[in-house]
């Protein structure tokens, strides 16, 4: 009878051939963005954003977040940033736009790293590896809001942006985009509490207050709106009526650059364009 061999090893054989070979390491110097899910990182391979330029109605906004990108690029003191305010006002954009700006003036020298709230448990380990790598980070945690009860997030960002051991290297800063300006859910009730009253409150806003630059979005007005569709569809090349804008507006029940791009998009359908 043939021998066999060893019957465990000829198992460990059969399980390693069937076990799918361990992903690459990441290139943490190669790529534009990458997303980070807790317990690893995949690259993106292009940042999608629109040109600065075709950004209305938010030039204080924007000139404030670019100066600043622009720096950590550069390898000059940046601030952490958040980013709040009206649904729609074009935070997110604004971010990613800046970071293409960035590269463009300072080839390969930031990336921008996306974290999906769930993954915030796993942003240490992040920071750890970023802090060994020769380039800057802009980590970037979009629509951030902590439920009410929610003690272990706040302290945890809070510890990251200010004094606590596991603190955001220097070669990396947090850019955080929230609808409130203090992230944690507020209440009125807070004001009338017959201990310590102003200290639920003040705790609330102390973490706002870690960011170096705390940057507000507000409703755009009509003739913001406006202004945006007409930048587009200079852009792109579409012809517009006012009337027709400000009825999809309505319909909508808001006017902010997320409506209007919206509306931007449905104009290029019309017309039977790709934009």
């Amino acid at each position: 009878m043939t021998d066999q061999g060893d019957p465990l090893a000829r198992i460990a054989a059969a399980l390693e051939r069937l076990t799918p070979p361990p992903a690459p390491a990441i290139d943490w110097l190669a790529h534009p963005a990458y997303v980070w899910d807790g317990g690893g990182a995949r690259a993106v391979e292009k940042i999608y954003a629109p040109a600065l330029d075709l950004l209305q109605g938010i030039d204080q906004q924007k000139d404030v977040v670019t100066a600043n990108v622009t720096r950590l690029a550069a390898g000059h003191a940046a601030h952490d940033m958040l980013l709040w305010g009206s649904r729609g006002m074009g935070k997110s954009a604004l971010l990613r736009a800046s970071i293409v700006a960035a590269q463009t003036l300072h080839p390969g020298r930031i990336a921008l790293v996306q974290v999906a709230q769930d993954a915030m448990a796993g942003i240490a380990g992040l920071f750890a590896t970023l802090g060994r790598i020769d380039r800057r980070f802009f980590v970037f945690i979009d629509d951030l809001g902590f439920e009410d009860g929610d003690g272990g997030g706040p302290r945890l960002l809070r510890s990251w942006l200010e004094g606590g051991v596991e603190a955001r290297p220097g070669n990396v800063r947090l850019a955080v985009t929230s609808n409130r300006r203090a992230i944690v859910p507020r209440h009125a009730s807070e004001q009338d509490d017959p201990l310590n009253p102003r200290d639920a409150v003040d705790d609330r806003l102390a973490l706002a207050d870690r960011f170096g630059l705390s940057i507000g979005f507000h409703n755009c007005n009509q003739d913001d709106y406006l202004a945006i569709i007409a930048g587009y569809a200079a852009h792109f090349g579409l012809t517009w009526e006012q009337a027709d804008a400000l009825e999809w507006s309505r319909r909508r029940g808001q006017r902010s650059g997320r409506v209007a791009w919206q509306y931007v998009t449905e104009l290029a359908g019309r017309a039977g364009k790709a934009i």
